[in-house]
């Protein structure tokens, strides 16, 4: 298992409608993240930050994050999610959200 962190700005005027949004994620949504061997996964907010955690259990990540990526309903999802985020500006070259490096876990 491996632990992920990210985290992105949520445009201010966007946050009434990326919570709604959460408080019943789409159930195709969240097969997916559990097909895709996610687990454990949060968003957290504070200061128009979202910072998400997960626990990846699988063997191939990339292939994974691919099924994700082409899935047809998740990309519906992405497009009513998406328009309410602010990428950081510092994030890596092909990241949405910015991941976050680990520096210490205690189980």
């Amino acid at each position: 298992m491996k632990r992920y962190a990210q985290i992105i700005e949520l445009l201010p005027e966007k946050k009434e409608e990326y919570m709604k949004l959460h408080e019943v994620v789409w159930p195709e949504i969240a097969k997916l993240i559990y097909d895709c061997n996610i687990r454990n996964y949060s968003i957290f907010y504070r200061n128009n930050l979202l910072y998400a955690y997960y626990e990846y259990i699988g063997n191939d990540f990339e292939a994974n994050m691919k099924k994700m990526e082409d899935n047809p309903i998740n990309k519906k999802w992405w497009g009513v999610c998406k328009p309410c985020h602010k990428p950081l500006d510092d994030r890596k070259e092909g990241e949405w959200w910015a991941s976050l490096d680990e520096i210490w876990h205690q189980d």
